[in-house]
C-alpha cells in the first residue's frame, strides 16, 4: 500500500501558474503509475494528466494540453504537476493517485490509492 500526499494548490489569478506536489510512502514508488486528477463542485471527478513508471511517456487531457506538465522523480517519490496559464475553469480539488497494475494509457478513476486532494482556485 502507499500513501500520497499533495501540496501547493492555493488561489492564482487567471493566466497565472501553480505547481503542484504528490509525495508517496510506503511501497517502492516506481511500482506505480501515477496521476493527477480533479474534481469541480457538482461535477464527477475527471482525468488530468499521467506518466509511466519510469517517467517517459506522459498523457494529458484535451483541456490541459499545452498549458499543464506532469513530470515525476523516482529518487525523491514524488510526482508533480506544473499548471501554467491557469484559467477560472480549471478551479477544482486536485488528487494525486497511484495505479501498480494500469499503465499510463489506461489509468483513471477506478486507480486504487489517492491522496487527500489539494484545492485549486483560479480567480478572473
Amino acid at each position: 500500500q502507499v500513501q500520497l500526499v499533495e501540496s501547493g494548490g492555493g488561489l492564482v489569478q487567471a493566466g497565472g501558474s501553480l505547481r503542484l506536489s504528490c509525495t508517496a510512502s510506503g511501497q517502492t514508488f516506481t511500482r506505480y503509475t501515477m496521476g493527477w486528477f480533479r474534481q469541480a463542485p457538482g461535477k464527477e471527478r475527471e482525468f488530468v494528466a499521467t506518466i509511466t513508471r519510469a517517467g517517459i511517456t506522459t498523457y494529458y487531457a484535451d483541456s490541459v494540453k499545452g498549458r499543464f506538465t506532469i513530470s515525476r522523480d523516482n529518487a525523491k517519490n514524488t510526482v508533480s504537476l506544473q499548471m501554467n496559464s491557469l484559467r477560472p475553469e480549471d478551479t477544482a480539488v486536485y488528487y494525486c493517485a497511484a495505479d501498480p497494475v494500469a499503465t499510463a494509457q489506461t489509468m483513471g478513476i477506478l486507480a486504487p490509492y489517492w491522496g487527500q486532494g489539494t484545492q485549486v482556485t483560479v480567480s478572473s
